[in-house]
């Protein structure tokens, strides 16, 4: 009859390390702020069950559970009924992604486009990753960095508040395969238990071997197991990122295998007790006895140790951009001698700046019963460490929409981790101008772009949210596509200034007669379409302003300012035009003329006086009254009302509406790049146009 045991007492944890090689079931309790072990089981594998930290047979698997479960429950005489557990920092995957998004360049970059483009890469590296996996494995996204992001192909650290047509993110993402949850749970639920807390073995090893106080130091902590090298880095008071080397203590086991004979079980004997003092005796497959010193049988190990090592420390490199300040090496495979001068080699630091870390060494742990010694043990023990600090932390389940899901809580978890999983489309998030479309006004085509649309809206449990809101369990997050805006709506009495005058002699002249669409004469409330051809018809140059109010340009000239106008000058509205008779014209040019040049330093000039144009080019602003430029390769004569014209009054002589960004105002003068006080004389080239 099987003897009925007690629940197990509340203040204790039991943690389970189920390995490539072993299962340690670790039962411990928390005294105050240290972690103290009142027993432990370790067993074997009987069999290869697993390999590199991945469950492939779960029934001897869970055979070996159960054992250890058992031994602990008999010393101890109470029921076990949870267990904490880690998944293998080894079945972690990395992919890099890059992004690219087309983006509304008359629009500053907000944190909700930086947000967007950001989930949309990690759901291209998760679907990269999906797609290279053989077993089309689906993943967890437990982490991700930003390395680059590029606003119209050239690199920018921010870019929040800019402007442009092209954003792109490069990054690279962290995922946990589904699967590998799944087989643990699997075996920890046939072996009678319920998991009560799930973290990686990485996370849980660098908690105990690299605690809080100790990560503000760049440290590197590396694992070094059966199938893999795995490897954490500190830095400013946080673990930075993870990294994976599949190379670790199996190459070493390999090749004493292959070099001496031996089946893989005595070359694994043989390799433990490598690091032990004394001979190392062994019997190979011929039943051939053996006897040799440490020494002699590394050196057919070098090459390989050397490898790994090489490896391992390019990993570091790579993850952390330069070698580390210092290195604790934990796993059994770290006590292969050599392993650490090795390392510390390739690494390019002093041999003391790597070191093994073993149990003993943990001032956090204690033990009630024969205390464990060795680095293999750290991880067992960060096992139930972190379970205390994370109790029933492991996922949480939070419903999107209509959708439920569980999600991996390795990390302060946000709206866009939920939508990750959901494969939720990000660009729904972005709200999109309505469709452009063109008209075309005298001849000139113009683009009327569409209006925004509603942003997206995001709530959490009724309360409006953002992407990087925090979630927590049982969380409902509902979420309101983007809509996108419609074509503008715009009359034709926006697109043209149909109460347009200009004044001349002080009398209020009306420019603009009437306007036809297609055609057809249509008043201001004529709502336009795609396609429409607009031709208005009235006073558009001197010639016609005189033929309006009947003035003979034979006997008048007509004036802006001091400038005499031509009859083919186009008129702008809101000019206010003067008209003298011809004769009168010349007095006054001549007077105007001998003026000049009676103050011009006593110079005396009898010719020219027939009109302003025969002035010299220098003079021409003084004595014609106006400038002589080239506009966005039109010929345009500004009136010289003050001494000095610099280049925004240009403005007030073309059609720019700077009211409506349409890009980046860019401004040249004779080829160059330009401020608006620049000073402008006759013959200058002028640019001005938008950036798109």
């Amino acid at each position: 009859m099987t003897k009925k045991l007690n629940p197990m007492p509340k203040n204790l944890m039991f943690a389970l390390d189920i390995g490539t090689r072993s299962v340690v079931g670790v039962l411990s309790k928390k005294v105050d702020k240290k972690y103290v072990v009142v027993d432990y089981e370790i067993m074997e594998h009987p069999d290869r069950a697993m390999f590199d930290g991945q469950i492939h047979d779960i029934a001897k698997v869970t055979d070996v559970v159960k054992t250890v479960v058992g031994k602990v429950e008999e010393r101890n005489g109470f029921r076990l009924e949870q267990a904490a557990i880690a998944a293998a920092g080894r079945a972690l995957k990395t992919e890099r992604a890059v992004y690219e998004l087309e983006i509304d360049v008359t629009k500053e970059i907000d944190k909700s486009v930086t947000d967007s483009i950001e989930m949309q890469a990690i759901q291209l590296a998760q679907k990269k990753l999906t797609e290279s996996n053989e077993l089309q494995s689906s993943y967890y996204c437990v982490g991700y960095s930003v390395i680059n992001y590029f606003l119209d192909n050239s690199m920018i650290l921010n870019p929040v508040g800019h402007r442009g047509q092209k954003l792109s993110v490069d990054i690279i993402a962290t995922f946990l395969p589904h699967i590998v949850v799944d087989s643990l749970y699997s075996v920890i639920n046939k072996a009678g238990l319920e998991v009560m807390n799930l973290t990686l073995e990485p996370i849980a090893s660098i908690n105990v071997a690299i605690p809080q106080n100790l990560r503000l130091l760049n440290l590197a902590l590396v694992d070094v197991g059966a199938g893999t090298s795995d490897i954490a880095i500190s830095k400013d008071g946080s673990v930075i990122s993870y990294g994976m080397v599949a190379l670790a203590g199996d190459e070493i086991t390999e090749k004493i295998a292959q070099t001496y004979l031996l089946d893989f079980n005595n070359a694994e004997k043989l390799k433990i007790g490598l690091c032990k003092n004394g001979p190392n005796k062994f019997v190979d497959v011929l039943g051939l006895t053996h006897e040799m010193t440490t020494d002699e049988i590394m050196m057919q190990l070098d090459d390989v140790v050397d490898n790994i090592t090489k490896e391992v420390a390019e990993n570091i490199i790579q993850l952390n951009k330069k070698p580390p300040s210092a290195v604790f090496c934990i796993g059994g495979g770290a006590q292969i001698p050599g392993f650490t001068s090795a390392l510390a080699k390739h690494l390019n630091l002093p041999l003391e700046r790597v070191v093994i870390k073993s149990v003993e060494n943990l001032e956090m742990i204690s033990f009630e019963t024969t205390a464990l010694v060795g680095p293999e043990f750290i991880t067992p023990m960060g096992i139930g460490v972190t379970a205390f600090e994370e109790r029933d932390q492991d996922f949480i389940q939070v419903n999107v929409n209509e959708t439920a899901i569980r999600l991996f809580n390795s990390k302060p978890l946000q709206v866009s981790d939920a939508l990750i999983l959901t494969g939720y489309n990000a660009r729904s998030l972005i709200s999109e101008r309505g469709e452009s479309y063109t008209i075309t006004i005298d001849d000139t085509h113009r683009e009327i772009k569409g209006d925004y649309g509603e942003p997206a809206r995001i709530y959490i449990n009724g309360v409006q949210a953002h992407l990087d809101s925090k979630i927590n369990h049982k969380d409902q997050i509902t979420i309101i596509s983007a809509e996108k805006g419609k074509a503008r709506r715009m009359t034709l009495r926006e697109a043209v200034k149909l109460d347009s005058f200009v004044s001349l002699n002080g009398e209020k002249i009306k420019t603009i007669e009437f306007v036809s669409v297609n055609g057809v004469n249509r008043t201001g409330e004529y709502i336009l379409i795609a396609g429409d051809e607009i031709v208005t018809k009235g006073i558009k140059t001197v010639r016609e302003l005189a033929e309006a109010v009947e003035l003979d340009l034979t006997q008048f000239a007509i004036y802006l300012g001091e400038q005499k106008l031509e009859p083919t000058y186009k008129i702008r509205t809101g000019d206010a035009y003067t008209y003298i008779k011809e004769e009168e014209s010349i007095v006054v040019s001549k007077d105007k003329f001998k003026k000049d040049s009676d103050s011009n330093n006593g110079t005396e000039s009898s010719e020219g006086v027939e009109g302003v144009d025969s002035v010299s080019s220098q003079n021409e602003a003084d004595v014609s009254g106006h400038l002589d430029v080239v506009i966005n390769g039109s010929s345009v004569q500004i009136p010289n009302h003050k001494k000095e014209i610099v280049f925004v009054d240009i403005f007030n002589h073309i059609e720019f509406d700077l009211t409506k960004p349409q890009g980046i105002l860019v401004l040249k003068l004779n080829g160059e790049r330009a401020k608006y006080t620049d000073l402008l004389k006759s013959g200058d080239i002028i640019d001005v146009f938008w950036n798109n």
